[in-house]
């Protein structure tokens, strides 16, 4: 049997446990996935845009001219603009397999000038009026048990910095009052809980071993 997903994701952790092959999320999938899901409930995840910041190391080992420093330093682009990214039918399917929800996703990546690290912005027009406290306690009661996963105080914002090196996701939610449009952000590693850590922390679910086996440490930036 397989399956697929973060852990964190409604239902995939009992999944994960009883498959014998799992399909690890990549970076940009994991932490959108995250910010949209406790969505779910209060917006319209049929139509949610994303704008993404990734670092270099999101491009893979390839030695290529536009991803060196000295021409990535003190400078932003987005690529794969106005088209669909090859990681949105992942994310998709991911909200899709854990909510039952079908979701369609505008997503505009962006490389930025440091190595590692994606920070995500997810919005999704809200269903009904609430307030940022409101959503921050959706999220807070999403992820209260999540290990991994933090969701901030309301007016602290994720920084890539402060995940870096570590398998932590940081979380902050907001409602824009004029388009009444819900706001998420999301802080993770890419090499990490976008890549070898959460491979590491489906694999201790699937051989039975402490989820956190190996990944409860707070890494570089900290």
């Amino acid at each position: 049997t397989w399956t697929y997903g973060s852990p964190e994701l409604p239902g995939a952790r009992e999944k994960i446990k009883k498959s014998s092959k799992v399909a690890n999320p990549g970076c940009y999938a994991t932490a959108i996935a995250l910010g949209i899901a406790p969505a779910t409930k209060i917006a319209d995840v049929s139509d949610v845009v994303v704008v993404a910041a990734s670092g270099t190391t999101g491009a893979g080992r390839s030695a290529r001219i536009n991803l060196i420093a000295s021409e990535v330093m003190g400078s932003l682009t987005s690529y794969k603009f106005g088209g669909v990214h090859q990681h949105t039918p992942e994310i998709e399917e991911a909200i899709t397999r854990a909510t039952g929800m079908k979701t369609a996703i505008s997503f505009t990546p962006i490389l930025a000038p440091m190595p590692r690290g994606i920070l995500a912005t997810v919005t999704m027009k809200l269903n009904s009026v609430i307030s940022s406290e409101e959503a921050n306690d959706i999220y807070l009661a999403a992820y209260k048990d999540e290990e991994f996963v933090k969701v901030l105080p309301l007016g602290q914002m994720p920084q890539t910095s402060s995940v870096l090196g570590s398998n932590f996701v940081q979380l902050q939610v907001a409602v824009d009052s004029h388009t009444n449009r819900l706001v998420v952000s999301v802080a993770i590693d890419n090499l990490v809980k976008g890549a070898a850590g959460q491979a590491i922390q489906n694999a201790n679910l699937m051989c039975g071993f402490d989820e956190t086996m190996g990944l409860n440490f707070d890494g570089l930036g900290v």
